[in-house]
């Protein structure tokens, strides 16, 4: 098994004697990592943290933590003969992770719930259960690296297959929590590590990757929000940049800054796009594609972990976008040129080349063009 020396040279030697708790949500990329924590020698223990069971969501393909991938995990910890232990947290993501993610929308916000679960079920309540089994790290399957910086300090890199890196979603760990984590597959490609799992015979060695809002049944989101706060699901007005009504909207639910499909007005000489929503007046703001250009962004809850950096850096403000040069100062990020479709409610992540240096959420933007005016 060549990627063995992987998770070895992530505990920083031996593991003979180690004891490591591995997150399962019975997917391939946890499962891998389980089966190298166990060949390795040391005691492994996988942990599966039970986070919604309801509807189509428990059995649709794409969904992670519930129903049928508990028991892919269950049957991969005694393939590997090692203990599994299932956690009910649903009630916990429900309050933290579901429930913000509706208030985020009714905001009129673009809520990124990979985050907010990293941030604080799987990497705030995920630890404390790896402590109290006497853990030696928490190893995980997300792909990304922890490398050794300056005096030993560990920092957080970019994946090394750029196609598969998740870092974006993990901007939000501490110093402390990098201390004790472990990503074994940071280093691999994909195709390899499927390799992996099909040679030692695990049962999902072609399941197909979880989708990134697993809790949302059949990918409607505006479902979800409309159960929990139906009060972002009412009609209102669709305005254009001079305050002109221009028509009008089923729910700003089914809108997020930057989107064209779905605001179906007719007559307008070029495209137009969502720039604002405002949920205090149901108003829906339009205009067209150079009113989307930002110059700046206000950002808060920052998690610094780039200590030591001093040169240029890049951000990303969506996950499938390339990072940019930008600048950033006492909470207000400024890109070099001008950034499109930035959102209120995302997250911009820091970056010094591979190198993550932190990131925050996106509270407000400023338009380029009211700059330019001014």
């Amino acid at each position: 098994m060549d990627a063995e020396f992987q998770l070895e040279k992530a505990v920083d030697g031996s593991l003979k004697g180690r004891r490591i708790v591995v997150a399962m949500s019975g997917g391939v990329d946890s499962s891998v990592v389980a089966a190298l924590a166990a060949a390795s020698g040391a005691e492994t223990i996988g942990v599966t943290l039970q986070l919604y069971d309801h509807g189509a969501a428990v059995g649709r393909t794409g969904s992670c933590c519930a129903g049928q991938d508990i028991r892919d995990a269950r049957a991969v910890a005694d393939r590997l003969g090692i203990a599994h232990y299932v956690f009910d947290y649903e009630s916990r993501f429900r309050d933290s992770v579901i429930s913000d993610f509706a208030d985020e929308y009714a905001a009129g916000r673009t809520p990124i719930p990979c985050v907010r679960c990293n941030q604080s079920v799987k990497f705030t309540d995920l630890f404390g259960i790896a402590r109290d089994l006497g853990a030696d790290c928490l190893a995980t399957g997300h792909y990304v690296r922890r490398m050794l910086g300056e005096g030993g300090r560990p920092e957080l890199h970019r994946a090394a297959d750029p196609a598969r890196d998740q870092s974006y979603f993990l901007f939000a760990t501490t110093r402390d929590q990098l201390d004790f984590l472990r990503f074994p597959l940071g280093g691999m490609p994909k195709p390899r590590v499927r390799e992996i799992a099909a040679e030692i015979g695990l049962g999902v060695a072609a399941k197909p990757d979880s989708q990134d809002i697993c809790f949302v049944p059949d990918g409607d989101y505006a479902s979800i929000v409309k159960k929990l706060r139906p009060e972002a699901a009412e009609e209102g007005d669709i305005v254009d940049l001079s305050g002109k009504v221009v028509g009008r909207h089923r729910g700003l639910i089914h809108f997020t800054v930057g989107q064209r499909r779905g605001i179906e007005i007719g007559g307008s000489p070029e495209p137009l796009y969502v720039v604002r929503l405002e949920p205090a007046t149901k108003r829906l703001i339009v205009g067209p594609r150079r009113a989307l250009a930002v110059a700046a962004a206000r950002l808060e809850d920052i998690n610094w972990i780039g200590e030591g950096h001093e040169g240029p850096i890049t951000a990303k403000v969506r996950s499938l976008a390339k990072p940019v040069p930008a600048r950033f100062d006492d909470g207000l990020l400024s890109f070099d040129q001008p950034e499109y479709g930035v959102a209120p409610g995302q997250a911009a992540v820091l970056y010094a080349g591979d190198r993550v240096l932190g990131g925050g959420w996106i509270a407000e933007t400023v338009s380029a063009r009211l700059m330019d005016a001014a």
